[in-house]
């Protein structure tokens, strides 16, 4: 009989490891968080999320619609038309990571400030 092993994130070899490093990445907090607004097309969703390439843009989608996070839904139209929208789960996972990137916005100005402090006592 095989043990079932509780998801523990600290255990090297846990599969939530994987699941965290998706959702919390720099690009996918970015498109979790423009999925919370709305859904979008590939092209919509470069253009929102600032500096991410096509390629990158195209691993964290795949990523998240691989973990149930995102949709795709591609209509059979010409020309091709590809839409992006969250799953329940993704709704889910959204919710929480554009709370701590809203909270890493508000603390920018303190971060900043501990850095220069960090800094000046290096010098």
């Amino acid at each position: 009989m095989t043990e079932t092993l509780v998801p523990d994130v600290n255990r090297a070899d846990c599969p939530s490891r994987a699941i965290l490093e998706h959702v919390t990445s720099r690009w996918g907090v970015l498109v979790l968080a423009a999925l919370l607004e709305r859904s979008y097309r590939f092209s919509e969703l470069r253009r929102h999320v600032g500096g991410v390439s096509e390629k990158m843009l195209a691993q964290t989608l795949q990523s998240l619609e691989r973990d149930g996070f995102v949709l795709r839904d591609a209509k059979p139209v010409i020309p091709p038309r590809v839409d992006y929208s969250l799953t329940p789960l993704g709704q889910d996972v959204a919710t929480q990571v554009h709370a701590l990137a809203h909270w890493v916005e508000s603390k920018v100005p303190e971060v900043q400030k501990a850095n220069a402090t960090y800094d000046d006592a290096r010098v």
